[in-house]
């Protein structure tokens, strides 16, 4: 089992709420109880599909995002956010890498309740390796997920600091402590490898 001991004090002490799960199972039966009746935005994330949460709210939330045929503004108009993220270190920093920036732009400013649901995949013993891993494993993975022409996503290997069109890597959002910007922010972190 994944020991969150360290990120959960480090991630509390920054001001984020903390809830640890050992499947994912847990977490989804945990954030469909919270989220019932709520207005929910959302961004392209591979972990929300995993945890099949959208499926399970369908019909007993109103579901705002990148599934469900809604604008990117419309989701960043709900009161409640959910996303995962690229890396996640030890130390405490959240790190998101996103093409058109609404999911980062959404971890910043503007809902009542953000939720980040985390893997223990993406977790990195400090900023420099979570910011590693957002760049060399999740943004090649992302951009071969999306069929993308981009040196990453054909060689799937590293980051090629591009210039492609094509490139998905276009902002960058480290989070250094909740930003004041939001309400209520929570970190799930989930025993299980989920996402890129």
């Amino acid at each position: 089992m994944t020991d969150f001991t360290k990120v959960r004090a480090n991630l509390e002490r920054k001001g984020f709420q903390v809830s640890c799960f050992a499947a994912a199972q847990e977490a989804a039966d945990y954030l469909t109880a919270k989220l019932e009746g709520k207005t929910i935005g959302y961004g392209g994330s591979m972990t929300l599909k995993q945890l099949g949460l959208m499926e399970r709210l369908e019909g007993r939330a109103a579901l705002l995002g990148h599934w469900s045929g809604s604008t990117h503004q419309e989701a960043a108009a709900a009161p409640i956010y959910l996303t995962s993220v690229n890396g996640l270190a030890e130390t405490g920093e959240l790190i998101n890498i996103d093409g058109t920036g609404n999911r980062v732009a959404s971890t910043i400013f503007g809902h009542e309740e953000v939720y980040f649901l985390i893997g223990r995949n993406k977790l990195a013993p400090d900023y420099d390796a979570a910011l590693w891993r957002a760049r060399n494993i999740a943004s090649p993975k992302n951009a071969h997920r999306l069929g993308c022409k981009t040196p990453c996503a054909v060689k799937g290997d590293k980051c090629y600091d591009c210039s492609s069109p094509e490139r998905i890597c276009r902002a960058l959002a480290v989070l250094w402590e909740k930003p004041k910007g939001i309400g209520r922010a929570e970190v799930v972190l989930i025993d299980e490898d989920l996402g890129y």
